[in-house]
């Protein structure tokens, strides 16, 4: 791994964009917390969530109000200076990253104060990551995991780009939603994705030194609410987060040199979480946004494992994965990431018959009722 020349440039702009994002959404989670509480965002405990008392959510509005200003701020002072090469704050992709951050939160804020129908919460995923498009967001192409060179998507005018840019946003912003059921999972996944994100944009093979700042204020900004938010939390991150780091990070794995291959190996547990969560539930013939207890993360509780031993451990899957992504090329990087969709198959399968054996019962767990129109929402969270 080849560091590019302007990477020293960037590092001192890293480092401030990290703390002063981290330093905002520590001092105004708790504020959001009484914001969510007085308006009655809450999650109460049933059969499926862990929280075992009535906790707010919300929280992405925090990490929002850390990362847009930050960012901007930056990207003003660099204009001015010529820190490092970098877009205009007005530039298209940046419109799209900030701009539609921002609607993507207040879209997940309306889920968390008014329980909107999956239907509504997917459609509203779909023009968010169509306006992204629209504004010149697109994944062109990807290594090939077979042989040299890449595999393009510049096919039927852009179609296909399109097409797959909105599958990876969307599936990204679900796959961030799915894992969040536990007290800091989805926003210590966020953190270590942002970070991983940020070192790759400093190689050569990317060269993208203003998207690792980016990625450094996401991270700053997660980390910070993550003192909230880990066990024993006073703050789920809600739709509202999950929405915002969803999209954030797919455009963040974007900007510059695409870096999905990189992104499809550090968040391979999430993502490989809801491939499979989805299989099953299709297999069985049930809406694949019908919550359960299906989840590795309720897999690891069910075998024996404390909620925070259980976030640790796949913190340390996540970290294992991002250490090996620096040391993988773009095609390698995406067989390893189909090798571990396999292993990873193979583990829950092996979960799920331990955690039966122990429950003395062979009844695959059981999903939720039927959820009202209030509460079918594609939301698998805290």
């Amino acid at each position: 791994m080849r560091f590019i020349f302007a990477a020293g440039d960037a590092l001192p702009m890293m480092g401030v964009a990290l703390t002063s994002a981290a330093l905002i959404s520590f001092l105004v989670t708790p504020l959001v917390n009484q914001l969510a509480t007085r308006f009655e965002a809450i999650d109460h405990p049933d059969p499926r969530r862990v929280n075992v008392r009535p906790i707010p959510r919300g929280g992405g509005i925090a990490i929002v109000l850390a990362f847009v200003p930050v960012a901007i701020i930056l990207t003003l002072i660099n204009e001015r200076f010529r820190i490092v090469p970098s877009p205009r704050v007005d530039s298209p992709e940046l419109i799209a990253l900030l701009a539609g951050g921002v609607l993507a939160a207040v879209i997940g804020a309306l889920d968390d104060a008014f329980q909107l129908r999956a239907r509504w919460q997917l459609a509203g995923q779909v023009a968010l990551a169509s306006v992204a498009v629209g504004l010149g967001v697109t994944v062109d192409f990807i290594a090939n995991p077979f042989g040299p060179g890449l595999i393009r998507f510049d096919g039927l005018g852009g179609a296909i780009a399109a097409a797959i840019t909105i599958l990876w946003i969307v599936g990204m912003i679900n796959s961030i939603n799915f894992i969040d059921g536990l007290d800091g999972l989805s926003s210590g996944i966020g953190v270590i994705a942002a970070l991983t994100l940020g070192v790759i944009s400093l190689t050569a093979a990317s060269g993208a030194p203003y998207v690792a700042v980016l990625c450094f204020a996401l991270a700053g900004a997660l980390l910070g609410f993550l003192r909230w938010n880990f066990h024993p939390a006073s703050i789920f991150v809600g739709t509202s987060g999950v929405m915002f780091v969803g999209y954030t990070l797919a455009l963040l794995s974007i900007m510059g040199v695409a870096k999905v291959a990189v992104a499809m190996l550090v968040l391979a547990v999430p993502i490989i979480d809801t491939f499979w969560i989805i299989v099953r539930r299709v297999a069985r013939k049930r809406s694949p946004f019908v919550p359960d207890r299906g989840h590795i993360h309720h897999r690891l509780l069910d075998v024996g494992l404390s909620q925070t031993q259980t976030v640790l451990l796949i913190y340390g899957l996540c970290i294992g994965l991002a250490l090996l992504s620096f040391v993988l090329s773009g095609g390698a990087q995406l067989v390893a990431f189909g090798l571990f969709v396999v292993m990873a198959g193979l583990v829950l399968v092996a979960l799920s018959r331990r955690a039966r054996a122990q429950a003395g019962s062979p009844v695959e767990p059981t999903s939720t009722p039927a959820p009202t129109p209030r509460q079918a929402a594609p939301v698998d969270g805290e």
